[in-house]
């Protein structure tokens, strides 16, 4: 790891102040590596990066058909949301759906990460419940999911304990992970993510494939084909639900639509599908650092490897190269990816 190159350099004075390593893999549909840097075979734990994954059994398994999810919902499904009440009101709606509420939900309880919707909370006397909680869309696709296959016998009954690996849920979930990167999750280290649900290691190389699959649904099933294709259509038309205000994947993704589906995943993980180039696109900083390094190395790869129209490659390159003020507004210097990764 410590042999990675630099991919993004912080400027002040006109020197790099501090670097962020990294690798990165751009990978095909068929598993061909179009361009990688870096050790793309260590497994690195993906975390949120991989929630379009995770919600493939929810289309899948007709569970989201059966609960008439909305586009909103399926987006949220995919999401490490700020908190904001579109986000929580959308959770609230899939558990009524399926006929239950936010006590069934096992992902715990955070204030909201937007500061808007977390100064607007404590202003009203209220605290947090695990509808804030970032991951509680794809809690509640976990849910929606239980409530199908527990349907005829007592739903709260089968859902708890819903995060545990041997859960029916569970399985199902580590199952779609498995096929769509191709790598055998029984191998490899397994962590608990921020969520309470399992983490597994997976290689770079192997995130990249997975994202090429939901790209194209090449080799996946016609189930998980269609349901990468249904989540992807939910995502380019609510990507606000997907990350929130301000915040860089729903930023992209509000911008190029369809063109790009991209999630960032705690530690210094970004993972992103390519639809037109049939790419997935899968990063992981050394340091696990998300806006000052992740976000960057992602939108340069996006510029790089899209044709964009003029405004559109400004907006990218503004996520790319990023100029860093202090609270007198003055500019102090800059985030920029490195050279090297702009023209590889």
């Amino acid at each position: 790891m410590s042999s990675h190159p630099v991919l993004v350099h912080a400027l002040r004075g006109g020197i790099s102040e501090s670097v962020h390593r990294g690798a990165y893999a751009v990978v095909d549909a068929a598993g061909a590596v179009h361009s990688a840097v870096g050790d793309i075979e260590r497994p690195i734990f993906p975390r949120s990066a991989v929630k379009v994954l995770q919600a493939l059994p929810l289309v899948a398994s007709g569970a989201a058909e059966r609960w008439q999810l909305s586009d909103e919902e399926l987006a949220l499904a995919c999401a490490s949301h700020g908190g904001e009440p579109r986000h929580t009101q959308a959770a609230a709606s899939m558990l009524a759906k399926a006929g239950v509420d936010d006590t069934a939900l096992e992902c715990g309880t955070h204030w909201p990460y937007n500061d808007r919707a977390l100064k607007a909370l404590a202003a009203s006397g209220r605290t947090p419940s695990a509808l804030h909680n970032n991951c509680s869309g794809k809690h509640s696709g976990f849910v929606c999911l239980g409530c199908l296959m527990a349907e005829g016998g007592d739903r709260r009954a089968f859902l708890r304990g819903y995060v545990k690996p041997e859960h029916p849920v569970m399985r199902e979930v580590s199952a779609a992970l498995q096929v769509a990167t191709g790598f055998d999750l029984s191998k490899t280290a397994m962590g608990t993510d921020g969520c309470s649900i399992p983490t597994y290691a997976i290689p770079l190389r192997h995130l990249a494939h997975a994202f090429a699959r939901v790209a194209t649904g090449q080799g996946l099933s016609e189930g998980h084909a269609r349901a990468a294709r249904r989540l992807r259509a939910a995502v380019a038309r609510e990507p606000f639900m997907v990350a929130g205000s301000g915040r860089f994947d729903s930023r992209v993704m509000e911008r190029l639509g369809e063109r790009v589906f991209c999630k960032v995943g705690a530690e210094g993980v970004h993972c992103a599908a390519l639809p037109e180039l049939g790419l997935g696109v899968a990063v992981k900083m050394d340091d696990g650092n998300n806006a000052r390094a992740c976000e960057v190395v992602m939108a340069a790869l996006i510029e790089r490897l899209l044709p964009l129209a003029d405004a559109d490659a400004a907006f990218v390159r503004g996520l790319s190269e990023i100029t860093l003020r202090n609270w007198n507004g003055i500019e102090v210097g800059a985030l920029r990816a490195d050279d090297a990764l702009r023209s590889a």
